[in-house]
């Protein structure tokens, strides 16, 4: 081979190695590049799936708090329609509570003034009871002698001692719609005996022996009384007596009324 032959061979090897070389080169380059691209694409994808996952839990914490705004919500009207009404019960208590002071205000000067009022209504009854038909006088005095003990009594209020008079009114009151029958000591011609009593309300009021011989009446107007000589009253008694006994039944009689007086 010649001189200029070898030359020729050697540099088409040399262009040979650089053209393998660039081409190595290229193909390192291409392949570097490629898992870069790689690389970025799959940490943007993590990215991506951690930047959702982010997102997920933000919706889910925005729909929780979404849901408790809701129900805090529900609560604080309930409560506001529950303080309304608690306010106004507060100011019915509140007009209560004046009302009850004024009560009290007026109560204490009620019990001032009804003190007073109940003695002298307990005078009036004890008077009149004086002055009345003598029927019953035991129980009728001994009564007003326990309103009259009553109104000492620290445990008693005012308007109980008050009531208590007003029942003792009523009794008084219901003796003149009644007829009643009882036994009593009343003095007979000068002695005394124990006799039969008939009460017709206050119009009459009589008496009967037990052997019925002697018959008597209550002369209001001499306050004392007297033998009724008519025998026609001695049968008329004694069926009054039977029927205010309930033995008998009810029926017209023939007693000694007075005739009530003129008034002038």
């Amino acid at each position: 081979m010649t001189n200029h032959q070898c030359k020729l061979t050697t540099l088409l090897a040399v262009i040979f190695s650089a053209a393998t070389f660039m081409v190595l080169a290229s193909t390192s380059a291409s392949a570097a590049n490629v898992d870069d691209a790689l690389k970025a694409s799959a940490n943007k994808t993590a990215a991506a799936k951690t930047s959702q996952q982010r997102i997920d839990g933000i919706s889910d914490q925005t729909s929780d708090l979404l849901q408790t705004f809701k129900q805090v919500n529900k609560e604080v009207e309930g409560l506001q329609v529950y303080n309304a009404q608690l306010e106004a019960q507060i100011a019915h208590q509140q007009q209560t509570m004046a009302d009850l002071d004024g009560s009290i205000e007026n109560a204490a000067v009620m019990e001032r003034q009804i003190t007073p009022l109940t003695l002298k209504m307990i005078d009036s009854l004890e008077q009149f009871i004086h002055l009345d038909m003598p029927f019953l006088l035991d129980e009728r005095q001994q009564r007003v002698a326990h309103l009259r003990d009553n109104l000492g009594r620290a445990d008693l209020s005012a308007a109980e001692k008050f009531r208590q008079v007003l029942e003792a009114y009523k009794i008084e009151s219901e003796y003149g719609t009644r007829i009643d029958s009882y036994s009593e000591t009343v003095n007979v011609e000068g002695q005394e005996r124990e006799v039969n009593i008939l009460r017709v309300g206050r119009i009459a009021l009589m008496y009967q022996t037990p052997d019925q011989k002697v018959t008597g009446a209550w002369d209001q107007k001499t306050r004392q009384w007297l033998v009724l000589e008519d025998r026609g009253y001695r049968s008329a008694v004694a069926k009054g007596i039977r029927m205010a006994k309930k033995q008998a039944a009810v029926d017209i009689l023939s007693l000694p009324i007075p005739v009530p007086e003129a008034v002038r």
